[in-house]
């Protein structure tokens, strides 16, 4: 291993996560400033839900493609939006073990893993790109940084699928690439549109505690002749 590959390895993404973490704890540190405002409303629905439960169910309401209409409608988007976050899931994943975990990529079972998941999110990415240049609506509401963003993603999830099996027996230039990547997307991330994952707990957490105690959350879902 070359100084410049355990340079980036180490002390590069070290550097970068620190950053990351300053940039996460300042914003965190804001937000506590601003406390919800109290429910008025009082409770309502037919008193089998909570504000607790309303918590919970709008936590996992991203597990449960079936209790939103959009996925419910086109499922097809629902599990490339899986397949896309469990592609970025194993990439950064992978920023770890090439350093700190090289002989779990002794498993060949783990290799193919990682590289099936990160593949089909490369694909999923190429697929975001054209569909949100093609699409008259999604461009109409996408801004420079979507398409940055957008782009940066699949190009990592590209040089991060050939990074896997982290051998430099053929030259580290895919692995110098990946780890370079790697520490711009963990800076530049808390700056982007990318960063909402770090708000998702905390928004989930107000509407699922005033929708709860109004008795909508958890939703119930009826037979259809009942609806009328």
């Amino acid at each position: 291993m070359s100084h410049l590959l355990h340079f980036v390895e180490h002390t590069l993404q070290e550097v970068a996560l620190l950053i990351m973490a300053i940039v996460y704890t300042g914003r965190l540190i804001w937000l506590m400033h601003y406390k919800a405002g109290k429910e008025r409303q009082a409770d309502t629905g037919n008193g089998n839900t909570s504000p607790g439960k309303g918590i919970i169910y709008s936590w996992f309401n991203v597990a449960m493609p079936w209790a939103m209409e959009s996925s419910r409608r086109k499922i097809f988007l629902y599990f490339q939006f899986v397949i896309f976050h469990l592609g970025v899931v194993a990439a950064i994943g992978l920023s770890f073990v090439i350093p700190y975990g090289p002989h779990l990529l002794n498993s060949e079972t783990l290799v193919l893993l990682l590289q099936v998941v990160i593949g089909l999110a490369f694909l999923v990415g190429l697929y975001r790109i054209i569909r949100r240049v093609s699409n008259s609506y999604m461009r109409a509401i996408s801004s420079p940084d979507d398409y940055f963003s957008l782009v940066l993603l699949t190009v990592w999830f590209f040089f991060a699928f050939w990074a896997v099996p982290n051998n430099t027996a053929k030259g580290e230039t895919i692995l110098l690439i990946y780890f370079f990547m790697t520490a711009f997307f963990l800076i530049y991330v808390p700056f982007s549109k990318i960063s909402h994952y770090l708000y998702y707990p905390f928004t989930r957490y107000y509407l699922g505690k005033t929708l709860g105690k109004r008795g909508v959350y958890p939703v119930k879902h009826y037979p259809r002749e009942v609806r009328g």
